[in-house]
């Protein structure tokens, strides 16, 4: 008889495995060689199953093999071990696959946490997509909502599913949001087309208008209705693009023909215009040596003379007429405030009345004079600064007075 500490070979050639509790089970019988023989093969049997054991515990902790799979592969694993036709530690591989077990467990535990994290982080980005899409249906940027929208479904397609009724109702609000939004811009679309025809339509009457116009020499009534149609053509709107610009094109050009006949016109009329412009400034040249006046009669005899050339003489440009004029009529002025004073110089009436005047404004300056020092002596400065204030105004009424006194020779 042979034997090793996991089993022995009888001698009628049977051979046993010892098991954990001491005691024996049958595994084959050997009757070709010698026990020794017969216990290396069964012992190789075992080696065997050390290797298979050895081989699924390195796929569970290596590969992405499922916890279903790695059950089925344990408990085959595990039948060949009790049934096994081997000699060696059995129990040994037993524990092995318990142990494989609780590997494959904890891994199965890992995976349901991630999977349940992963469809949590799954279900809030879905969510966000969700709320952006709602947001996006209302914008007016149309192009912009729409590629973001488009951007929303790339991005929703590569989240993971959720469970069905979570997911359905999800893509439901999605995709509802969506059509609201593609609704919205084909009613905008539409209703932008309804008023682009509308303008193509008033643009068409604008132009034809503005062409009728633009051989017309009426200069000033025709260039205001220009500049009516122009703030027309820009209250009409756009037309569509493949009208716009020949429509623009045709209007301008019409303008263009009635301001260029215009412009030709009046560079005639402005070289008629600057000659008279020097004949004039001549004329103020002369009129402004009448200033200062020594002979009154002498200076309005001249300056109706100089008048009457003026009067004679056509336009002058319109920028440079305010400048000229009031050159003009800053001689006029001159000649009558001469007039003027010659007259309050032989007005006694007038006179009379400038002295008695001032002399009201000069007793009255006085008196309070008189009453500020006064109120000074006794300390009351409230009434004298009171008093002072009522005397400058008086003092200033009575300096006027005298002045126009002054003017009267007096």
């Amino acid at each position: 008889m042979s034997s090793d500490p996991w089993g022995r070979v009888d001698e009628t050639g049977t051979v046993y495995v010892r098991t954990a509790d001491g005691s024996e089970r049958v595994v084959g019988s050997w009757q070709a060689g010698s026990p020794d023989e017969a216990l290396a093969y069964f012992e190789r049997k075992y080696d065997g199953l050390v290797v298979e054991i050895g081989l699924l515990e390195r796929r569970v902790k290596t590969t992405d093999l499922s916890a279903k799979d790695a059950m089925t592969a344990i408990d085959h694993l595990r039948q060949q071990v009790v049934e096994a036709h081997a000699v060696g530690d059995l129990d040994a591989l037993g524990k092995r696959l318990d142990k494989l077990v609780e590997s494959v467990e904890a891994r199965r535990e890992e995976r349901k946490v991630q999977k349940a994290k992963q469809s949590d982080e799954a279900r809030h980005a879905k969510e966000a997509l969700v709320v952006e899409a709602e947001e996006l249906a209302q914008s007016e940027q149309w192009r912009a909502a729409g590629e973001r929208l488009r951007a929303l479904v790339d991005t929703w397609k590569g989240l993971p599913r959720l469970d069905r009724k979570s997911d359905d109702e999800l893509w439901h609000r999605f995709s509802h949001a969506r059509s609201a939004f593609s609704k919205r811009r084909k009613a905008h679309f539409a209703s932008l087309d309804a008023q682009r025809e509308d303008a193509r339509k008033a643009k068409e009457k604008l132009v034809a208008e503005a062409e009728a116009l633009s051989g017309s020499t009426d200069w000033g009534p025709t260039a205001a209705r220009y500049r009516d149609l122009m703030t027309d053509w820009k209250a009409a709107g756009r037309a569509q693009r493949e009208h716009e610009d020949d429509l623009w094109n045709r209007f301008r050009g019409a303008q263009d023909v009635f301001f260029a006949a215009r412009s030709a016109v009046f560079a005639e009329r402005d070289a008629e215009q600057g000659e008279n412009l020097k004949l004039k400034e001549e004329l103020a040249d002369e009129a402004e040596k009448l200033v200062p006046v020594t002979d009154l009669k002498a200076a309005r005899a001249a300056f109706r003379s100089i008048n009457e050339r003026w009067e004679a003489i056509g336009h002058v440009p319109r920028d440079a007429r305010p400048k000229v004029e009031g050159r003009m009529h800053a001689v006029e002025r001159a000649l009558q405030e001469s007039e003027e004073a010659e007259w309050r110089r032989t007005n006694p009436e007038a006179r009379a009345r400038a002295e008695g005047l001032t002399g009201q404004l000069q007793a009255a300056v006085d008196k309070l004079q008189g009453q500020i020092e006064t109120a000074r002596a006794a300390g009351n400065t409230s009434k004298a600064d009171k008093l002072q204030r009522e005397l400058d105004g008086r003092q200033a009424l009575l300096d006027q007075a005298l002045k126009g006194l002054h003017e009267f020779g007096g």
